[in-house]
């Protein structure tokens, strides 16, 4: 299997995202990642890796893009001068069937954008959405959209967000009839503005030609319960409640891992807590959720935070593979179309 890498995207620079995605060929045998930048630039990267990760080289194919977009860039500018960035070419390269998806940690704007024209949009979709996983109580998690691709959304948007999301937590998570809901700042009929309250009557006239639970409003906490599979709203709250997540998530880590070290002294104090520690981080770990997922294109595009390091981008290549596992594309276009109203 061939995916491709826009390595010229992140905040770290291009080392982080070629040492992720070596630790993905080494982790993946029968994968080969086409690495789009600066050709000397990309091919000096690979030859600092560490030993262990030098023998990914070979399944790591470097393609020239001697541009990049940059983080100020627009959507406007990269359509209409990033056709040689390394962000367009990967996605060109997934148009053209030479890859079976991309992922990138580039300007999120320019990324939606781009994608959008070069693979084009699933039928009756009307907007792509960003989407990630959130960890939730009892080992669950809760997939959020849209986190940032639409700030402000109509009714129609935030239904055809409903039914990709109830999709990824099908096709992903093998939930048979996931349990949607809509973002609200309470549970009353009356509350929330008019996109809200129209789309949840939208939902419920739709509820029974559905293959997914719609559970009604949501507030912020209910993310976390572990009774939802979905929750959705328009990208402006969606990218805050995310960010807002991942620094409390952080946050806490340090919090429990203070209280330790400070009640338990000695030796036998950090033996008892290492393990506790571990586990905490291992579940929590904004890291292993890293790779947000565009839904409603033809094509799959994975969105890797732009600071991660290699280990983050690891597991955003890693999400990559599970929906090429699942033809999530072609779920969301056979499965889920939205009821004509």
């Amino acid at each position: 299997m061939r995916l491709a890498i826009d390595v010229m995207g992140g905040d770290q620079g291009p080392h982080a995202m070629i040492a992720g995605a070596a630790q993905a060929v080494m982790e993946h045998p029968g994968l080969e990642l086409i690495l789009f930048g600066p050709r000397q630039q990309v091919i000096a990267e690979l030859s600092r890796l560490p030993q262990p990760l030098a023998a990914a080289a070979s399944r790591l194919v470097v393609r020239d893009a001697p541009d990049s977009v940059m983080p100020s860039a627009t959507a406007a500018w990269a359509l209409r001068r990033g056709h040689a960035t390394s962000m367009a070419r990967m996605l060109q390269s997934i148009a053209a069937g030479e890859a079976a998806a991309g992922v990138s940690a580039g300007n999120t704007a320019a990324l939606v954008a781009l994608a959008r024209r070069e693979l084009g949009l699933v039928e009756n979709i009307s907007r792509p959405a960003i989407s990630t996983a959130i960890p939730s109580r009892q080992g669950h998690r809760c997939y959020l959209l849209d986190l940032g691709a639409n700030v402000d959304s109509p009714a129609s948007r935030l239904v055809d967000f409903a039914f990709m999301g109830a999709a990824m937590a099908q096709c992903i998570d093998g939930i048979a009839v996931p349990r949607v809901a809509l973002l609200n700042v309470g549970a009353e009929a009356t509350k929330g503005c008019d996109s809200v309250r129209e789309a949840d009557r939208l939902l419920r006239q739709y509820s029974a030609d559905t293959t997914f639970a719609y559970q009604g409003y949501a507030e912020g906490g209910d993310l976390f319960k572990g009774q939802l599979d979905v929750v959705v709203c328009d990208g402006f709250v969606g990218n805050a409640v995310l960010k807002a997540s991942e620094g409390l998530t952080s946050m806490l880590v340090e919090r429990v891992q203070m209280a330790f070290e400070s009640r338990l002294s000695g030796r036998l104090g950090s033996l008892l807590a290492k393990p506790v520690l571990k586990r905490l981080k291992q579940e929590l770990d904004p890291v292993r959720y890293n790779g947000a997922s565009l839904l409603g294109l033809r094509g799959i595009v994975v969105k890797s935070h732009g600071g991660a390091h290699a280990n983050g981008f690891f597991y955003a290549i890693q999400r990559a593979l599970q929906e090429v596992e699942h033809n999530l594309p072609a779920r969301i276009a056979g499965r889920w179309t939205v009821p004509v109203s």
